[in-house]
C-alpha cells in the first residue's frame, strides 16, 4: 500500500483490511529520491513473503496537483519508473500472481478533451504537465502486462471526504468547509457553471478493491484495464455552493477571482465508465451526505487546532 498517508490512501487500507488482506502500508522517506527507492523495495519484499496468496500493488501516492511544478512531477516519475523496474525484475511466480492498481486523474487526463461526457475510449487530452505526468505514468506502468504482471489503472474523478490534507491547494469541498469554520474566504477560479464529477473518498475505495478482485478473477491476460472512477453525477460550482449554504446555515465564503491556472481546468468534466460497468452499480453516498461528514471532520481539525 503505497500512500497509506492520504486521503485515499487511507480509505483503500481500511478497505482491503476490510475484506480480509493483510496489508503491508510503504513508510517512505519521499524527500529523497535514494531513500524513496529503499523503503518501496523494501515494503515490497515484505508483503512478497507476508503469504502465498494473490499479491496486490496499490499506489495511491501523489503530491501532484493541477498546479505543480514540472521539476517535482518529473522528480515522483522518476521514483516511480525505479519501482516499476524493482517489480519487474521479480521472480516468475511473484510477477503472475501480483496486480498493480495505480491512482491515476480523469480530470488531469481528460482536461482538454471534447464532447462530454467522457468515457474511457475518449483520446486523454491533458491541458497541464500533472494530466501528462499522469499518463507518462501510466505508460511506464502498462510495460508490467509484459512480464505477467496485472495491471490496473483507475482514472479518478473529484475525490473527497474526511481526512484530506488541507495544506495542498485542492479540493474544492475540503477547502469550502475549511473556509466556513476558519472565516477565511477562498478564491474561485473557474466561472460558476463549471461542472464536476464528485465520489466520496470510501465509495472510491471501493470500487478500487472491486476492480482488483475482479482482476484476480479473470483466467485471461487482456492486458492493462484503465477504468474511470466516478459517480456519473456531475454538479456545477453554482450547485454546489448552493448545497453548502444549505448545510451551513449561512452563504459559503468566497471571492470570485482569476488566476493564470484557470486556463487549465475544464469547464465541463462529465463522465461515463464503460469499462467494467457492474462495478458501477452501487448505491453511492449522497452529496449533501458526503458534504456534511467532510465538515464535520474539518470542525474538529479546526477546532483542536486551537
Amino acid at each position: 500500500m503505497v500512500g497509506a498517508r492520504g486521503l485515499l490512501g487511507r480509505a483503500v487500507l481500511q478497505e482491503s483490511a476490510a475484506r480480509g488482506a493483510i496489508v503491508v502500508p510503504a513508510r517512505v522517506r519521499w524527500s529523497d529520491p535514494d531513500d524513496a527507492a529503499k523503503d518501496l523495495s523494501a515494503a515490497l519484499d515484505e508483503a512478497r513473503t507476508t503469504g502465498a496468496g494473490p499479491l496486490r500493488i496499490l499506489w495511491c501516492a501523489g503530491a501532484g496537483v493541477t498546479a505543480t511544478p514540472q521539476e517535482v512531477l518529473d522528480a515522483e516519475l522518476a521514483v516511480f519508473d525505479s519501482f516499476l523496474d524493482v517489480v519487474a525484475r521479480m521472480g516468475a511466480e511473484d510477477r503472475s500472481r501480483t496486480t498493480f492498481f495505480y491512482a491515476s486523474s480523469a480530470g488531469g487526463v481528460y482536461a482538454g478533451a471534447s464532447e462530454p461526457p467522457f468515457s474511457e475510449a475518449t483520446s486523454p487530452s491533458p491541458l497541464a504537465p500533472y494530466g501528462h505526468a499522469k499518463l507518462q505514468a501510466e505508460a511506464a506502468l502498462a510495460r508490467l502486462s509484459d512480464v505477467d504482471v496485472h495491471v490496473l489503472v483507475g482514472r479518478i474523478a473529484n475525490i473527497y471526504g474526511p481526512g484530506q490534507d488541507l495544506g495542498k491547494p485542492q479540493g474544492l469541498i475540503s477547502q469550502l468547509c475549511l473556509a466556513h469554520h476558519t472565516a477565511r474566504p477562498i478564491g474561485v477560479y473557474v466561472s460558476l457553471d463549471t461542472l464536476r464529477d464528485y465520489v466520496f473518498v470510501d465509495d472510491c475505495a471501493a470500487m478500487i478493491m472491486d476492480m482488483v478482485e475482479r482482476r484476480e478473477q479473470l483466467v485471461d491476460d487482456s492486458g492493462p484495464v484503465i477504468k474511470i472512477i466516478a459517480s456519473q453525477q456531475s454538479v456545477s460550482i453554482a450547485m454546489l455552493l448552493g448545497e453548502m449554504r444549505r448545510i451551513f446555515k449561512r452563504a459559503p465564503r468566497v471571492v470570485l477571482a482569476s488566476s493564470p491556472h484557470a486556463r487549465q481546468q475544464a469547464r465541463d468534466l462529465r463522465f461515463r465508465s464503460t469499462i467494467w460497468p457492474e462495478i458501477d452499480r452501487r448505491v453511492f453516498r449522497t452529496l449533501a451526505s458526503g458534504v456534511a461528514v467532510t465538515d464535520e471532520d474539518i470542525g474538529l481539525r479546526v477546532r483542536s487546532a486551537k
